[in-house]
């Protein structure tokens, strides 16, 4: 009987100690997670600031994000059949506090504004606040000429201009 006893006391025993040891340390903290906005995202649509839509086939972009790199595109036609595109590849870091993007170079072509070719190779860097709230991510576009602020929150990401157009895309699988 001594023995039955004992066979069962000790593991308790030993359960009981092993819980007691670690009931007074402190959690360990967890490592915060860095939001993400990796995935590719098609060209929705642009509202002007008079309202007026413009949508595919007179406006497209693919947009992609990895965990380092940013390769963006858009092309765009106007009703005299002259072509705007710009396209930018980065790399950029998105912390819960901080963007930072730097240019490997981008390229604008804007035959609609009548000027020249463009290509930039200059690897400027720039940085800019995040503000995360239950699965929003916002900032300000930190190499942007139009000032954008993007706002990613699901599989959309808007996109608007200092002027008051508004781009809309959508995560693609």
């Amino acid at each position: 009987m001594h023995a039955i006893i004992v066979r069962t006391t000790v593991p308790m025993l030993l359960v009981l100690t092993l819980a007691l040891s670690f009931a007074g340390e402190p959690p360990t903290p967890q490592a915060s997670l860095a939001p993400s906005i990796e995935g590719t995202y098609q060209f929705i649509s642009r509202q002007l600031p008079d309202g007026t839509m413009r949508r595919p086939p007179n406006i497209m972009g693919l947009c992609t994000y990895t965990k380092s790199r940013r390769n963006f595109n858009i092309v765009e036609k106007d009703a005299t059949g002259k072509f705007s595109s710009t396209s930018r590849v980065s790399t950029y870091k998105l912390t819960a506090t901080e963007y930072s993007e730097t240019l490997l170079f981008h390229i604008v072509n804007n035959q609609i504004g009548g000027q020249d070719i463009v290509y930039d190779l200059s690897g400027q860097t720039g940085s800019a606040p995040v503000t995360v709230e239950a699965g929003r991510i916002q900032f300000k576009a930190p190499l942007s000429t139009s000032q954008r602020s993007y706002v990613f929150e699901g599989s959309k990401w808007t996109s608007t201009s200092a002027e008051g157009s508004v781009d809309v895309w959508e995560k693609v699988e």
